[in-house]
């Protein structure tokens, strides 16, 4: 038996990086599992990669979260394709980094549509099925920059700004049976911190020792190593935990 037998899972920006490493611990605990992602495409193609059980379903589908009317479209096809939906895993985000004189409004607007505006979207369009059922997990992925990073006005803002929206919906929505957590990566070895490498103009081996160098369990993250935060917060075993901010960074965050 798995922790997920029977449940129906909706992680967001899952076509890739840490979405897709969650996604698939997910499905490996027999969950059926929703990748949604802006391209469609792509999350159909991850979803036909995830490593089912028998008897569970994984499906793609396109939304914009930052968008109201996709994000109640996407929320019914699930519904109506998985047969219900019990976990929400907020991950979509993006990066429009800059120095703040630099820093232009669209590119405050766009990281705070996907990342802070997304996650209220989608909560919002998932608690109604949650509160009815009166069981539901919600994990909002948040980030150590929001405790402040150079460059990621914008960035850090949002996460921090989901690290507010988590603690506040915690003393929201847990009387009725649904429990909203957040999880603070550190550095994580995927296609987007190797695109940050490149465009640093640094080989990507060099910018993990790097990056594993500043922390004091001397590694990089990956992508399981958030997934496995994740389905922790979101299985029965931790429902006495809401309203938190769990950080995993391999303790660079300790000082």
């Amino acid at each position: 038996m798995g922790r997920f037998d029977g449940r129906v899972v909706i992680v967001t920006g899952a076509a890739r990086g840490i979405g897709f490493g969650t996604a698939n611990r997910f499905a490996e605990e027999g969950a059926s599992v929703a990748i949604i992602d802006l391209d469609e495409s792509a999350a159909s193609d991850a979803a036909g990669r995830l490593s089912l059980v028998d008897g569970a379903k994984a499906i793609g589908v396109g939304c914009d979260v930052s968008n109201a009317e996709s994000v109640d479209a996407a929320i019914a096809r699930v519904v109506e394709e998985l047969g219900g939906v019990h976990v929400l895993v907020n991950n979509a985000g993006i990066t429009r980094d800059n120095l703040l004189f630099k820093m232009t409004e669209d590119d405050w607007d766009l990281v705070m549509g996907v990342h802070l505006k997304g996650a209220f979207l989608m909560t919002k369009a998932a608690q109604k099925h949650f509160v009815e059922q009166r069981y539901g997990k919600v994990v909002n992925i948040s980030s150590i920059s929001a405790l402040g990073n150079r460059g990621q006005a914008n960035y850090s803002a949002a996460k921090m700004g989901i690290q507010g929206f988590t603690r506040t919906l915690g003393i929201e929505l847990g009387p009725f049976g649904i429990n909203v957590n957040a999880v603070a990566p550190g550095f994580i070895a995927t296609e987007m911190t190797d695109a940050t490498a490149a465009r640093l103009k640094m080989d990507v081996e060099e910018f993990r020792k790097m990056n594993a160098d500043a922390n004091p369990v001397k590694r990089v993250g990956y992508p399981e190593d958030i997934a496995a935060a994740v389905t922790f917060l979101s299985a029965d075993e931790s429902s006495y935990i809401t309203g938190q901010t769990l950080y995993v960074d391999g303790g660079i965050t300790l000082g």
